[in-house]
């Protein structure tokens, strides 16, 4: 499994790197938003975890915020193309999340992890690292598919089962990518999460018109704004150590 997700993003690293920022609404105009608007503004002199960075987006708001800033990706070419976007403003690492963590205890104050822990089959081990990782008090704060999302569109005879996926993502850069991940129900997401931390929020986004009028997002508004607003796309929980 590991290998497929390596072999899927470096492949689609360099539509993450040249293409995402204003071209994925998803990412652009809805999880991203979400996320940030949970975070403080002035993050000076918090450590804070990358936990799954990709091209760097959030590694890069993290530093102009004042962070100081670990990045890690399982996949060389999102890693490398992290460090081109951030060059020596965080430190940036080839990393499997589902293995152990080569950081100290109680080394960051935040880790965050977007769109990454669907990729991971056991989030016990993973979960019990980002423990170990995080200081006293400290916050884990991620973003996955929504379940129900990957249920319906996958019309999968079982909600409740934990099963594994493929899609496949057409993108003009690459042409058609095969991208694997994992499905879980929302209690398993939930005790997964409680069993190590204390649960503070789950936030189903809603998309802000506030972005409307970059370019090209009129388009992306027309065909899934409504749609979104009654069919989640991602899932978010912040939760304290």
């Amino acid at each position: 499994m590991q290998e497929k997700v390596v072999q899927a993003f470096d492949q689609l690293a360099a539509v993450y790197e040249q293409a995402v920022d204003h071209s994925s609404g998803h990412n652009a105009f809805y999880e991203r938003p979400a996320m940030m608007k949970l975070l403080p503004v002035d993050l000076t002199g918090k450590t804070i975890l990358d936990a799954g960075c990709a091209a760097g987006w959030y590694t890069a708001q993290f530093a102009e915020r004042g962070a100081q800033v670990t990045a890690v990706d399982l996949s060389p070419e999102m890693a490398a193309a992290c460090a081109r976007r951030v060059g020596d403003k965080a430190r940036i690492s080839v990393c499997d999340l589902s293995q152990p963590l080569p950081f100290e205890d109680e080394s960051f104050d935040v880790i965050v992890s977007s769109l990454t822990l669907h990729y991971v089959k056991d989030w016990g081990p993973t979960f019990s690292e980002f423990r170990r990782v995080l200081k006293p008090g400290g916050i884990l704060q991620f973003s996955v598919h929504h379940p129900f999302m990957d249920y319906q569109q996958f019309e999968s005879p079982d909600y409740f089962a934990h099963e594994l996926l493929t899609d496949v993502w057409k993108k003009k850069e690459t042409g058609p990518v095969e991208v694997t991940f994992y499905r879980r129900p929302m209690m398993d997401i939930v005790n997964a999460t409680s069993e190590h931390f204390t649960l503070n929020q789950m936030i189903e986004p809603q998309p802000s018109k506030a972005f409307i009028d970059l370019p090209g997002a009129a388009d992306w508004y027309e065909r899934w704004y409504d749609r979104l607003m009654t069919y989640p796309w991602f899932l978010i929980v912040r939760a304290q150590k």
